[in-house]
């Protein structure tokens, strides 16, 4: 079928909207019009080459919400007609998969970057050119997506598909982060260093886990703002005295600290501040050289732990997320800005700029 992709090629500042055609689903897969999704800084950088490479030219796109139009053959868990978000992709069988822990598969790096199945077949095609998909699984910068049928999450159809796009990735990272990853009880502290999507998802879960002391950490004051409305108890401007500020709030140190961003400095403070036994989550790699202090680790009892897509199952954790939205305690939809998808350069360029917390294109 023809459908209408944003794609990104080298040389281009930034993906363009192609006429592309798209496979019908295979055995196992489902085909998803795209109602929205998010724009996450992930396909930024894989857009940029940064981080880990993807194939070009590619469709990129990883948080799609949509209704359900085929199945391929057995496909018996969705139907037509069905609402789904789309989740990273997995290969199903690994250990990690069947222990219901699909971001640690032992193939995510392949299937989330390397542009097409397991297999190595791509479903999208330009006038006879291969175009790489599958991106995470998906492809969702797209009018229609096919997805793997285990990686599309039923939702109910009476809550707003054209939010629910980002609870795929970057708030199920922050949130699962909280919940699963650190299971934060009631009376322990956390602080959170960066405050785009995924940490104050971090935040809204702190605060829905019982947390003492939510403490947000960034340089742009209106996102720390933003964080005291959605939880923090306290806002840190991440400059000249934020570690004096931090033991400040907390002398005998957090029980967790969490990192969104990629600034080795931060991760240094972000160490100090763990009291014993405290634990310092990370969702990014230091970009450049950054050696921890092991000695600080070690003598406390103090840990660190990468943490890919919040460490959660999709299935179980993102229609947790959709119940405490409709309860009033969960507003991540207080962190999107909506964009017609013909309006991509724009949503795109603001997102890369930082102006906007998490873009959502709707499709017409």
């Amino acid at each position: 079928m023809r459908i209408t992709a944003a794609v990104s090629r080298e040389g281009r500042d930034v993906p363009a909207l192609e006429e592309v055609d798209l496979e019908d689903p295979r055995p196992d897969e489902v085909l998803v019009r795209i109602v929205a999704t998010g724009i996450c800084h992930t396909d930024i950088n894989a857009h940029q080459g940064r981080g880990l490479p993807v194939p070009r030219p590619i469709v990129l796109g990883h948080e799609g919400a949509g209704v359900v139009t085929a199945v391929g053959a057995g496909v018996t868990r969705l139907t037509p007609g069905d609402h789904v978000v789309l989740s990273g992709n997995s290969c199903g069988v690994c250990p990690r998969c069947l222990d219901a822990r699909p971001t640690y598969c032992r193939e995510a790096m392949r299937v989330a970057f390397g542009g097409a199945r397991l297999d190595g077949s791509s479903p999208v095609t330009r006038s006879g050119e291969r175009v790489a998909a599958m991106f995470f699984g998906q492809s969702s910068f797209a009018t229609y997506a096919l997805a793997p049928a285990r990686s599309a999450v039923l939702l109910p159809k009476d809550v707003p598909l054209h939010l629910m796009g980002p609870l795929g990735c970057g708030v199920i990272t922050g949130a699962g982060s909280v919940l699963e990853a650190f299971r934060i009880r009631p009376g322990q502290s956390i602080a959170v260093f960066g405050t785009g999507g995924v940490g104050l998802a971090a935040v809204m879960a702190a605060r829905l886990a019982g947390a003492r002391r939510v403490v947000a950490v960034d340089v742009n004051r209106p996102r720390l703002d933003l964080a005291v409305e959605l939880g923090a108890t306290d806002a840190v401007p991440g400059d000249v005295g934020t570690d004096e500020e931090l033991r400040r709030i907390e002398p005998d140190g957090f029980d967790f600290a969490y990192v969104t961003a990629n600034v080795p400095s931060v991760y240094t403070t972000a160490t100090a501040c763990l009291g014993v036994e405290g634990t310092l989550g990370y969702v990014a790699p230091p970009a450049g050289t950054w050696v921890p202090d092991t000695g600080f680790l070690l003598a406390g009892g103090r840990r660190l732990q990468g943490i890919i897509g919040g460490s959660a199952n999709p299935h179980t954790l993102i229609p947790q997320l959709v119940e405490y939205w409709r309860a009033g305690r969960f507003p991540f939809d207080r962190l999107i800005e909506e964009f017609s998808f013909t309006d991509f350069a724009k949503a795109w360029t603001e997102t890369a700029s930082g102006r906007v917390i998490k873009a959502v294109l709707r499709m017409p």
